[in-house]
């Protein structure tokens, strides 16, 4: 969330920044600034309504220690309105205060200077292109579906039955590579100085409000009604908002965290070849990483959480290519983002696996998120998060990409977990 304070001091870098967004709304701007100035009028007369009623209440006291009664009770009439009229003004000002809150949480992200101008992910700028040739599979190559049911690796039907589409059930050797890529990733961010943790699937309201879920994201979330809970769409919720409403000492940070959960969409895919398989679901699992860092070194953190993924890809064998997105496909929190795709030799085409994001103060904001620094001042931090990585795609890159005639080779990072070279 930006604070009121950055939007009236940057008025005119905040339109820009929305104008790179697409998100032309100048008069939620002026409604923010309108209502952040009755707030402060409404604040105004009331602090000096209850100073006015401080300094009478002294005076009556020193009246009836003179033994003027009469006088001592009339200024006491006099209080007791100063009171309603305060009670009154107490209302008035915490309406004014939700109805200010409700706006900010309605402005996305400012984008940093270096996100490129687009409308959607067509207009996405390739930062760093593949480093590798690309591969090439021989005549007759399947893509992932036709290996998974080829080798029994996994079941799209029965969880379809079971569930619905989109929740796919893993099993046999396909079950084993997942798990095999899970540890893989938690190994490789722990060796990177994550702390893993377990955290709960399910988050309440003020969680998903905390780091940009809602309200942008209210209806691709799943709602458990009953108990007013909310599936978690990605780690970053649950991890980021252990930090909801904490001071930190400047001797904490840095903050790296990780953890491996599965994570729930609803968000609906069109029929095709490209949301076939793995390349869209409604449950996939995923390892994230997450720092809190001071504004300073935030964009340095940035950057190693991408080298950091990029080594995984590297490791694995897998053709990549980093995307810097643009204003139009930049999420609602975001200040900067960078999106890795993997080559599917065998669709001809690009699958993201992972988006690395800056969210500057913009989630610690909504957090209350702050530390203490060395002078004892309270200064705002930084929150970023990665996928690192999604496993989906990456499971089918890994299929397609490695298939030959003896069966599908397993990465050698992998074997390990696996306990064999190839399945077959």
């Amino acid at each position: 969330m930006l604070s009121v304070q950055f939007i009236k001091e940057n008025i005119e870098q905040v339109k820009e920044s929305l104008s790179k967004r697409n998100f032309a709304n100048d008069h939620l701007i002026k409604q923010i600034i309108e209502t952040d100035d009755q707030r402060k009028s409404f604040k105004s007369q009331l602090d000096d309504l209850l100073s006015k009623s401080n300094r009478i209440s002294k005076e009556i006291g020193m009246l009836f220690k003179s033994g003027q009664i009469d006088k001592a009770n009339e200024m006491k009439a006099d209080t007791a309105t100063m009171k309603e009229q305060s009670a009154v003004l107490k209302t008035q000002l915490g309406d004014i205060e939700v109805a200010l809150e409700q706006l900010l949480l309605q402005m996305p992200n400012c984008a940093h200077p270096s996100v490129p101008v687009g409308k959607s992910d067509e207009d996405n700028e390739v930062f760093k292109p593949c480093p590798t040739a690309l591969p090439e599979l021989s005549e007759g190559s399947l893509p992932h579906w036709e290996l998974a049911q080829k080798y029994d690796l996994i079941d799209f039907e029965l969880g379809a039955k079971i569930t619905g589409a989109g929740f796919p059930v893993y099993k046999g050797e396909g079950a084993m590579l997942q798990r095999a890529l899970i540890n893989f990733f938690l190994d490789e961010a722990r060796q990177a100085g994550y702390i893993e943790y377990m955290v709960p699937h399910l988050v309440n309201a003020d969680s998903a409000r905390g780091t940009g879920q809602l309200p942008d994201k209210d209806g691709q979330m799943y709602y458990m009604e009953r108990d007013d809970l909310y599936l978690i769409p990605t780690a970053e919720v649950p991890l980021t908002n252990i930090y909801r409403d904490v001071l930190l000492q400047e001797s904490s940070l840095p903050i790296k965290l990780m953890g491996y959960t599965p994570c729930f969409r609803r968000e609906a895919g069109s029929y095709g070849a490209h949301v076939r398989g793995l390349n869209r679901l409604h449950q996939f699992d995923k390892v994230e990483i997450v720092q809190v860092r001071k504004p300073d070194e935030s964009y340095d953190a940035l950057q190693e959480m991408c080298d950091h993924v990029e080594s995984l890809l590297v490791k694995l064998g897998l053709p990549y290519r980093i995307l810097r997105l643009c204003g139009g496909d930049l999420s609602f929190a975001s200040a900067l983002t960078f999106d890795f795709e993997t080559y599917s030799a065998a669709q001809k085409r690009w699958l993201e696996v992972s988006s690395v994001s800056n969210f500057e103060t913009f989630q610690a904001n909504r957090l209350k998120l702050r530390y203490k620094d060395i002078d004892k001042r309270n200064k705002t931090l930084h929150t970023l998060n990665g996928s690192a990585l999604a496993l989906p795609r990456i499971l089918a890159t890994i299929l397609e990409n490695n298939q030959t005639e003896k069966g599908i080779f397993i990465p050698d990072v992998l074997q390990k977990y696996m306990g064999k070279e190839v399945i077959s």
